[in-house]
């Protein structure tokens, strides 16, 4: 029994060096938003962001009207599958994603009799009024809901939950993209967060300071279809794991010099 708590004291004691050295993080890098010292402060509201459509997008387009018979026309996966097996939870959930037009790289999204509709660089509410007005030709007061199901942003880096989120309602911020991910852990950079853009076959990456309240007034404020933010690792999380690798050997020779001269006294 004595020989197990001593061969424990300098594993525990090395552990504990590290997590002394590794907490010494500077509180006031710490903090989102900060301001001068005043007590109360306002920013001017950004106006909505709306993402637009971009080449690769998959959207699910519903159409309805007056007649269903000639609606199903242009939805010809609902016009295959009867109406039980829609009332199964799998095969609701799954009939948006089977549904989903991909935008081809020139902008457009072939749809039945319509062809070819140039939908690139629009709102989803302006290719919806596009659709809808195309298909008056056809139909009695159509109807069309047009949802972006590949709308995802990445999180990586030193957070909890480090993830891919796809975002149903087409609109997310920062902030949210974050609390979604669990927050930026202890060890994280929050005045230099990377955020990784692709816009007409360009990539930009821009630093992020959460920090500040600037972030508020920024235009990366609000995502767009795949982002990526990326929290980079501060200098305590990479001088505690050196530190780990530079103590766990030593502590394992200590308990293997422990347990030589245990054998042979």
């Amino acid at each position: 029994m004595t020989f197990v708590y001593y061969a424990r004291t300098p594993l525990l004691i090395a552990l504990a060096l590290v997590t002394l050295l590794s907490g010494c993080v500077s509180s006031k890098k710490l903090v989102y938003f900060q301001s001068p010292s005043t007590t109360s402060d306002s920013i001017k509201l950004l106006n909505r962001f709306s993402p637009t459509i971009q080449p690769n997008d998959i959207l699910s387009v519903r159409v309805s009207s007056l007649s269903p018979e000639a609606s199903n026309f242009f939805n010809p996966l609902s016009a295959t599958i009867s109406p039980d097996r829609l009332t199964t939870q799998a095969t609701a959930s799954a009939l948006p994603e089977l549904s989903g037009y991909l935008v081809n790289a020139d902008g457009t999204l072939e749809l039945p009799l319509l062809g070819k509709v140039p939908v690139g660089g629009l709102t989803t509410s302006q290719a919806t009024d596009l659709i809808r007005n195309q298909l008056k030709t056809y139909l009695k007061e159509p109807t069309v809901v047009i949802r972006n199901q590949n709308f995802r942003v990445s999180v990586m880096g030193e957070v909890a939950r480090p993830s891919l989120f796809t975002i149903p309602n087409e609109r997310i911020t920062m902030l949210e993209a974050l609390s979604l991910a669990g927050d930026i852990t202890i060890f994280g950079r929050r005045d230099n967060v990377l955020l990784i853009r692709e816009v007409n076959g360009v990539r930009t990456f821009t630093r992020i300071d959460l920090t500040s309240r600037a972030l508020f007034s920024s235009p990366y404020y609000y995502l767009q279809p795949n982002d990526v933010l990326y929290v980079e690792p501060g200098k305590s999380r990479i001088a505690s794991a050196d530190r780990t690798f530079q103590i766990l050997p030593i502590a394992l020779s200590a308990l293997s010099f422990l347990a030589i001269i245990f054998r042979y006294f």
